[in-house]
């Protein structure tokens, strides 16, 4: 074990070690650089939280049901005594939240309050709130933790967390956790999904079909091409990276990887991928899938020298963050022929404007940031979600605390 923190400012935290780079887009550790290659970090797994100005609370003993012993009281009991008051959580109301998902699985120790950010409801909850649930918002600034002086938590429904203030989050001293991975599988489906669809212009021959052209006006010209055999290059393997791998292994793929936090070679070989170098990994990839967060170092990491490395054959995929792209340069690199085509749930503004010229290219598929979101996963980011808050109520530490509020 070791001693970490949550930043200049959060008292000591006990902490298990761990060197990586970057956070990956479903925030465990991934890529790291400069100009895409990040600067390595430390991670730790937070253990406590001392806030500064805040009196640490012990945890609270655990009842026990008859003949439990000191080994057997379960890890999800609140520890609640009759009387006492159930804990004030705020679920921020949102769209792509399933509400009766969620009331129907909230522990009975968890006071919750749905409400939808800038509402009366919501700012009258703040002000006894134990944790927020919901999505990164950048509304979330210095006044909105001085208005919510019992908040211990932050608990994101997602993976992505580049809409967070982070540094307001860090002098509070309120961490900020992602959503443990739980739309790490339906991203992956989705990020081969994606591929799928490019390599057999599944758009393209819909739109024949529904039209009339049946296999469409040069049947000699029509080239659709198979994953089994071609090499699948990852940019950040984290979670959704590896899952990622694992399936396109099943289809066959070769899968090579870029990451600063390298796997060992036992670990590769389970995996069944192989490390490269970012640009080897381009220049012999037949298809690049990315799969990093949107910070400082990755932000335009896929730009115009980029796309010239790719083959000409090469196909990108993204499923992670659209400004992790310069999208200017992948149109120019759509449209010139320099890459033969992309899949993307991302967009460099979202939703995207109606004249945005990734909509007339014959060589791309789009969809609406809908990876993650899946009517399985509702039920996986509550329990995940509920989870992490009666851990902090008990007085644990927090799982999934985002890479920056680590160390």
């Amino acid at each position: 074990m070791a001693q970490g923190a949550v930043g200049a400012g959060i008292g000591k935290r006990t902490a298990d070690a761990g060197i990586s780079g970057l956070a990956a887009s479903d925030g465990t550790a991934a890529l790291a650089g400069d100009g895409g290659v990040g600067r390595g970090m430390a991670l730790a797994a937070v253990r406590a939280c001392v806030v500064p100005g805040r009196r640490p609370e012990p945890p609270p003993i655990a009842r026990r049901h008859p003949g439990m012993t000191e080994d057997t009281v379960p890890a999800t009991m609140t520890g609640r005594n009759e009387g006492e008051p159930m804990a004030k959580i705020i679920l921020a109301d949102n769209p792509l939240n399933e509400i009766s998902i969620a009331k129907e699985m909230v522990p009975p120790s968890l006071d919750m309050v749905i409400a939808r950010h800038g509402t009366p409801e919501f700012q009258a909850a703040l002000a006894d709130a134990v944790c927020l649930v919901g999505f990164g918002d950048g509304f979330m600034d210095d006044a909105f933790y001085k208005a919510a002086p019992k908040l211990k938590l932050v608990q994101l429904l997602s993976a992505g967390y580049d809409r967070c203030d982070i540094e307001a989050a860090r002098r509070a001293g309120v961490p900020i956790c992602n959503n443990g991975g739980a739309n790490s599988t339906a991203v992956s489906e989705h990020a081969i999904l994606l591929m799928l669809a490019v390599c057999r212009r599944i758009v393209w021959q819909h739109e024949n079909v529904a039209a009339g052209r049946w296999r469409g006006n040069k049947v000699d010209d029509v080239r659709l091409y198979e994953l089994k055999g071609r090499t699948l290059g990852i940019v950040g393997l984290g979670t959704i990276g590896k899952k990622t791998a694992r399936l396109a292994k099943a289809f066959g793929m070769t899968v090579q990887y870029y990451d600063v936090k390298r796997l060992t070679e036992e670990q590769a070989d389970d995996l069944g991928v192989r490390f490269a170098l970012f640009e080897e990994l381009l220049k012999t990839s037949d298809i690049v899938s990315l799969h990093v967060p949107l910070l400082p170092s990755t932000r335009r990491m896929m730009g115009a020298a980029q796309f010239r490395m790719m083959k000409p054959t090469a196909y990108l995929i993204n499923t992670c963050r659209g400004p992790v792209v310069d999208e200017p340069a992948l149109i120019e690199a759509l449209s010139s022929g320099t890459i033969a085509g992309a899949g993307l749930d991302v967009f460099d503004q979202e939703p995207p404007p109606p004249n945005n010229p990734l909509f007339t290219l014959p060589n791309v598929v789009l969809t609406a940031h809908f990876a993650g979101p899946t009517w399985d996963n509702q039920f996986t980011r509550f329990r995940n979600a509920f989870d992490n808050c009666q851990r902090v109520i008990r007085g644990e530490a927090p799982l999934w605390v985002i890479p920056e509020l680590q160390s």
